[in-house]
């Protein structure tokens, strides 16, 4: 045990260490209470008893504030400063990118650089990110590590899980994501943009987002700016290692196949978060008509195809903490409503326009073999109309015995008795038998 803790003097656990060491590689920089709301959700509604919130706040970060030290001890993780209100941030050290890239199973050539020097100024654009990412990932509490916890406090941990479902895990996001219109992966070039988030997510129906920050204080023509840099890297085509060409980013990740005529790129979530001075509905109005001919796709039977152009979505950093990706808080450029992150990213009306054309296909399906159903009943209720019935004893033949009847080859034994069953057949031939062995006694008598 001494050993142990001369090794994290701090008492940290392999799992604590572990956790900071995978919300650090995607965050970048983060102060601990976020670290603890991402990585111990449950925490957030512990020490209710505390009477000062700087207390509640410190009893609920100590064990990842200790994880934090004793990862400092051993290299991996440094200070980076103070955000605006004061708080520590920390980042991980080229070591600790390392270490990271194991924790979260990421090559480490797709980790990014440390953020060295964030904090210099505040971190404004590092924690509107962090808060972004917390508001899409929103990861639920453990109810089982509440049970001694007030009343009021359990059934906000319960509405918290009880809330719609947010997307992915810590895993499932990136920060910092350098997008290459010339360059490589490792080495960009000029002309490039760098997403603030990318989230990968297919199981929950987000293959590929690449999301962008703004804490409004860029002009709507500086934002367009960036757009054209994410279309440039999209339209961007490379050799795969079998010599096919096909775009950069398929090359680092998975998403479906588009279906026929319309591959659109990649979605863009643009999140405004409104402390700078620039009014965010009157940039994205202008915004919108800057970039139209990126995001505009071509009507077609109802619906539009967005082949080979850029899903923009907008929406607003405090709508967004509040309802999270399955609220209505999501406007798609060019079209008139909100919708959720989902339907904002997707196609609905080719959705519905799909599964009409399905419905009626099947239908016609359903109703082509009812009508082959109806016409095979039909003939076979004609052939039970036209089966023999026995001379004898007026029972209808089986298949086989009126088979029987049919005529058959020249060469074929003709049917003694074509109108009797097989029953009676048998009784006529043994009678007629009989017949022929008494009629000579009869002649002698």
């Amino acid at each position: 045990m001494a050993g142990k803790r001369k090794t994290n003097p701090a008492g940290s656990t392999n799992n604590l260490r572990g956790d900071v060491l995978r919300v650090l590689g995607v965050l970048k920089v983060a102060t601990v209470e976020k670290i603890q709301q991402i990585a111990a959700p449950h925490m957030s509604y512990r020490h209710t008893d505390k009477e000062k919130p700087s207390q509640r706040k410190q009893a609920r970060t100590a064990s990842h504030l200790g994880a934090l030290s004793d990862l400092r001890k051993h290299g991996l993780v440094e200070n980076g400063g103070k955000t605006s209100g004061g708080d520590t941030l920390r980042n991980l050290t080229p070591m600790g990118l390392k270490a990271a890239s194991y924790e979260l199973g990421r090559p480490v050539g797709e980790m990014g650089g440390p953020a060295r020097g964030a904090g210099r100024s505040g971190a404004s654009h590092p924690m509107a990110v962090n808060d972004a990412l917390l508001a899409l990932l929103p990861p639920k509490p453990d109810l089982t590590e509440l049970d001694d916890e007030p009343a009021d406090v359990l059934a906000a941990a319960q509405a918290a899980v009880d809330a719609p479902a947010g997307v992915g895990t810590i895993a499932s996001y990136a920060t910092e994501v350098a997008l290459p219109a010339t360059g490589t992966w490792s080495n960009p070039g000029k002309g490039g943009a760098q997403a603030d988030i990318v989230l990968t997510s297919p199981e929950d129906g987000v293959p590929l987002l690449f999301v962008e920050l703004d804490n409004c204080y860029e002009s709507a023509p500086e934002l367009a700016a960036k757009i054209d840099k994410y279309m440039r890297f999209c339209q961007r085509k490379v050799k795969d290692a079998g010599g096919t060409e096909r775009p950069m980013w398929r090359t680092r990740w998975w998403v479906p196949d588009g279906r026929h005529a319309d591959q659109p790129h990649p979605p863009l979530l643009l999140v405004f978060n409104r402390v700078g001075p620039r009014n965010p509905n009157t940039v994205i109005a202008q915004l919108d008509e800057l970039t139209q001919r990126h995001w505009q796709g071509e009507a077609y039977d109802g619906f539009h195809m967005y082949d080979g152009k850029l899903p923009i979505v907008v929406t607003g950093m405090k709508q967004l903490k509040e309802h999270g990706p399955a609220g209505a808080i999501f406007r798609r450029f060019g079209r008139p409503h909100n919708q959720t992150l989902l339907e904002a990213i997707g196609n609905p009306r080719r959705e519905a326009h799909d599964a009409r054309q399905q419905a009626e296909y099947e239908a016609r399906e359903r109703e082509y073999k009812e009508q082959l159903r109806r016409a095979a009943e039909q003939r076979r209720a004609e052939r039970e109309a036209r089966r023999p019935v026995c001379a004898g004893c007026g029972t209808q033949f089986t298949d086989e015995r009126w088979k029987a009847m049919e005529p058959a080859g020249w060469g074929a034994p003709r049917e003694t008795h074509p109108h009797l069953c097989d029953d009676c057949k048998q009784r006529a031939i043994t009678a007629e038998r009989q017949a022929q062995h008494t009629e000579p006694f009869q002649h002698g008598h």
